[in-house]
């Protein structure tokens, strides 16, 4: 059912830890596989994260297969999702037979217990994320277009970007998950920026809108022991809880920011000065 496990790390174990082992444990790749739901889990707030390639044909997501006790049973049984259309044409997602249309860049939230969850449309692409749940809260479409967007950061210092809060209390009830999308401005590069940890949370950044020329340096690490990881388009990071999560690339993108954990407070974190990180 799951392409791969990533179990939670110690801070410890980066130190002396190279390129490869950093990509190994913390990087998600091949996200995206036309006509197949790609779906991996962690130990982090035991996030699944994946996603949906329709490729001309209705993909349902997968029923839990381990378990062996839990065999056959809906994947949302005990946990609820979010899917971001990140393709370039609209799709359709159709949960208990309801249909939510998602034109790019839309976001649909679907509730614990939900039976069947369809993906469907040519040209969509549908990133998935998922967390444990403890109560149903309402399916919802949350439209690009209607979000309500925070500007932040100035063209001065490479980091004015558009951030749209679309799982969050204000706008969208949940369990536990949180999720927004980020849109950096032409001439900028930096997102996430004063840089901060929040250690009541995981966070998984999913980071798209690259040309196939492009990278994001993905900096994570303990504050005063920094790191990278170096990502291409439609491709994902896991943040620890211990770790800083910021990036620059060579040219502006979008990434969502995705966080489980034991609140739902979108302010708490701890920031930091950049002149802070080693």
């Amino acid at each position: 059912m799951f392409k791969r496990t990533y179990h939670a790390t110690h801070p410890d174990m980066l130190e002396g830890a190279d390129n490869e082992t950093l990509r190994r444990h913390y990087l998600l790749d091949g996200i995206f596989a036309p006509g197949e739901v790609v779906l991996n889990y962690t130990h982090y707030e035991r996030f699944v994260v994946g996603g949906a390639s329709p490729a001309g044909k209705p993909l349902p997501l997968p029923v839990q297969t381990e378990p062996e006790s839990a065999a056959g049973r809906p994947f949302l049984e005990r946990r609820e999702l979010a899917c971001v259309n990140v393709g370039e044409a609209a799709g359709r997602v159709t949960v208990d037979g309801t249909a939510h249309v998602l034109e790019p860049r839309d976001c649909l939230y679907v509730a614990m217990g939900s039976a069947e969850v369809v993906f469907e449309g040519d040209g969509a692409r549908f990133y998935i994320v998922s967390t444990p749940a403890h109560a149903r809260y309402e399916t919802r479409r949350l439209s690009i277009a209607d979000a309500v967007p925070l500007e932040r950061g100035a063209q001065a210092t490479s980091n004015e970007r558009t951030i749209y809060q679309l799982i969050v209390p204000d706008t969208c009830k949940s369990a536990q998950l949180l999720l927004g999308l980020t849109v950096l401005h032409n001439g900028s590069v930096w997102n996430t920026m004063p840089p901060h940890l929040h250690d009541r949370r995981s966070e998984v950044y999913f980071y798209f809108g690259l040309g196939p020329n492009d990278r994001v340096f993905h900096f994570m690490g303990e504050p005063d022991k920094a790191r990278h990881v170096v990502i291409a388009n439609e491709e994902a990071v896991v943040s620890p809880p211990w770790s800083i999560h910021m990036g620059a690339g060579t040219s502006s993108y979008a990434f969502i920011w995705a966080m489980g954990g034991e609140n739902l407070d979108y302010t708490d974190m701890r920031v930091l000065d950049i002149c802070q990180l080693k």
